[in-house]
C-alpha cells in the first residue's frame, strides 16, 4: 500500500524514524510523498531518492557522527562558555560536513535536486525550515521561490542544511535577495511535526503516518548543573525537544507512530553503536505496535467523512 509520511525532527534520535520506516518497508508499505523537519528531513529526503530504510541503517551503524562536528575549529565546550564568540559565530559548528556527506548520499542515487524527486514539476519531499528574520516557517522546496531561487533547481543536501540549523549550535544558512538577508534556521522552530502536510479534502486515496520521536529526558538544569554550557544546552533541547503531544488531534494521534527515545539527547552526536541499535530497535518496534492496531477504512469512517 501507498502512504505518505511526515518525520518529525530530533537530532541524534532520528536513528528511531529509521527503525519505524524499516518496520513499514518489511511490511510491504511503499513511500508515495514524504516530509520532515530538522533529522527528519534527512531521512524523508533519503527515502525519497530511493534508499530503503535497511540501507540507512547499515549507513547509521557504520559512520562516526562526529564527524560531522567541527571539532578542528571549534571546541564546543570552550566556545560554549565564552559566550561572545558563540554570538558573534551565531552558531557553533558550520554544519558543512553534514550537507556534503548528505549531497554525497543523494548523489549516489542520482537525486542531488528536488527536479530529481518530482512528477509533473510538483515535488514528492517536502522539508520544513524556518526563516527568523521574516519570521515564516518555509515548505521547500515551494517557498524558496520568495528569494528568487526556481525551486526544482534547490539542490536537496542544501534544504536539509536549512532544516537542521539548530539555532546556536550550526550556524544559520544566508539568503540574499535584493539586497536582503534572511537568516534560516531548524523548522522545528515552528513545526516540529508538520503531520498536516499532505492531507486532501475528502477523503484521501491512502493514509498519511506521522513517525513521531516521544522523550523524557531530564534537563541539565534540573538535575543541578548551573554551567553556562548546560543552560545552552537546555535551550537546545526545548526548541527542538519540546513536548508537542498536547497539540496532537485525535484524528492526527492515531495515524503516528509514537516511538521512545531512551534518554538519548538531540545533540548526541558520539552514540555507541549499541545505542544506536537500541534506538532503531524502539521505533521498529513502536512501528510494529501501530500497525497491529491500524485500520484506514475506520480510519476514514471516523475523521475523514
Amino acid at each position: 500500500m501507498k502512504i505518505d509520511a511526515v518525520f518529525e525532527g530530533g537530532g541524534m534520535k532520528f536513528i528511531g524514524l529509521v527503525g519505524a520506516a524499516c518496520c513499514l518497508e518489511d511490511k510491504g508499505y511503499d513511500w508515495n510523498y514524504v516530509a520532515g523537519t530538522s533529522s527528519g528531513s534527512i531521512v524523508a529526503a533519503l527515502l525519497a531518492a530511493g534508499y530503503k530504510a535497511i540501507e540507512l541503517k547499515k549507513i547509521l551503524m557504520n559512520i562516526d557522527c562526529t564527524k560531522f562536528l567541527d571539532k578542528n575549529k571549534i571546541n564546543i565546550i570552550s566556545t560554549i562558555n565564552k559566550p561572545i564568540n558563540l554570538f558573534k559565530s551565531k552558531g557553533i559548528h558550520s554544519g558543512d560536513p553534514l550537507e556534503e556527506f548528505i549531497g554525497e548520499l543523494l548523489a549516489e542515487k542520482g537525486k542531488v535536486k528536488f527536479k530529481d524527486v518530482s512528477e509533473n514539476g510538483k515535488s514528492r519531499l517536502k522539508v520544513i525550515a524556518s526563516d527568523i528574520t521574516q519570521r515564516k516557517m518555509l515548505v521547500l522546496p515551494d517557498d524558496i521561490k520568495n528569494y528568487g531561487i526556481n525551486p526544482m533547481e534547490l539542490k536537496i543536501a542544501e534544504a536539509i542544511r536549512m532544516s537542521i540549523s539548530i539555532p546556536f549550535y550550526f550556524k544559520p544558512v544566508k539568503l540574499y535577495y535584493k539586497g536582503k538577508v534572511s537568516y534560516i534556521v531548524d523548522g522545528g522552530i515552528l513545526s516540529k511535526f508538520p503531520i498536516w502536510i499532505f492531507d486532501v479534502y475528502g477523503v484521501p486515496k491512502w493514509p498519511t503516518f506521522g513517525f513521531k520521536l516521544v522523550s523524557k529526558k531530564v534537563s541539565n538544569t534540573a538535575e543541578g548543573k548551573t554551567d553556562f554550557s548546560a543552560f545552552i544546552f537546555d535551550i537546545f533541547d526545548t526548541m527542538i525537544e519540546k513536548n508537542e503531544d498536547i497539540y496532537i488531534r485525535d484524528k492526527d494521534a492515531v495515524r503516528t507512530i509514537f516511538i521512545p527515545t531512551l534518554g538519548v539527547q538531540t545533540t548526541q552526536f558520539n552514540l555507541s553503536k549499541e545505542m544506536k541499535i537500541k534506538l532503531f530497535d524502539s521505533g521498529y518496534k513502536s512501528a510494529e505496535k501501530f500497525l497491529n492496531s491500524w485500520d484506514f477504512q475506520q480510519y476514514i469512517k471516523k475523521y475523514r467523512t
